[in-house]
């Protein structure tokens, strides 16, 4: 993992994208594989616009148990690492595909979260905003207008946030140093900006339990690893100095 230590010291801007890689971790199922969330389900007919204004008893219990599922998962090392990376000014963003809240809850602060974030709810009418707590006590409706609380994810169907997308361009376009971390790189746009990145000159390193399309790009490559025990090794190779 010397080589990772190397890459981060040499490095003036490191942009970290991480996918549900990064929180299979601590605990969460992933959305693809053989045991995801979307495992023998239509993701449209769960977590879509369609199904939240025409069905959504069965929309409400999938986030419902996606929100209790949440509820004691902590971040692992992995996330930690990064927080105290960020500290250290070896890291500068992540750029998160998940929604989990567990980057923020680790220490980091520079975040884009490309998909929302599971942490709270909002009104569909009106905005207002309030925890997700409310949908472990079976409470959808919103206390200001009456209207129905929606977590605050990107619904199949919507468009990404604005602001999350403009940070992650930004950000690969600083890159010197891009590090992909639990995504298969199969997802748009999430997908181009390590690409974008690459195109510039940006040195790329992925970690991922699986094959991705960058694969033959990457400057480093740790392929079947854990992404905490590869952070963790880099870590200690960074404390022993150059």
């Amino acid at each position: 993992m010397s080589e990772l230590a190397d890459l981060l010291r040499e490095s003036n801007h490191t942009v970290v994208m991480t996918g549900a890689g990064m929180s299979t971790e601590s605990g969460l199922p992933d959305f693809r594989s053989n045991t995801g969330l979307w495992q023998n389900r239509d993701p449209a007919a769960l977590a879509s616009v369609d199904a939240m204004e025409h069905h959504r008893g069965d929309f409400f219990e999938f986030y419902r148990s996606r929100i209790e599922a949440l509820h004691g998962v902590e971040p692992n090392a992995g996330h930690r690492i990064l927080a105290k990376w960020e500290q250290q000014s070896l890291v500068q963003s992540v750029i998160t595909q998940n929604v989990d809240g567990l980057h923020q809850q680790a220490g980091s602060r520079n975040t884009a979260e490309l998909h929302g974030s599971i942490a709270g709810l909002h009104c569909h009418s009106c905005g207002h905003n309030t925890g997700n707590d409310r949908y472990l006590e079976h409470d959808t409706t919103c206390p200001v207008c009456g209207g129905f609380l929606r977590p605050g994810i990107v619904l199949f169907g919507e468009m990404l946030p604005e602001q999350a997308i403009a940070t992650a361009q930004q950000e690969a376009a600083r890159a010197d140093l891009f590090l992909v971390l639990g995504t298969s790189l199969t997802v748009a746009p999430a997908s181009h900006f390590p690409a974008e990145a690459k195109q510039q000159g940006t040195r790329l390193a992925i970690v991922n339990q699986m094959p991705t399309d960058m694969d033959d790009e990457a400057d480093l490559l740790f392929q079947g690893e854990n992404i905490s025990t590869v952070l963790s090794e880099a870590d200690a190779c960074l404390q022993d100095g150059p």
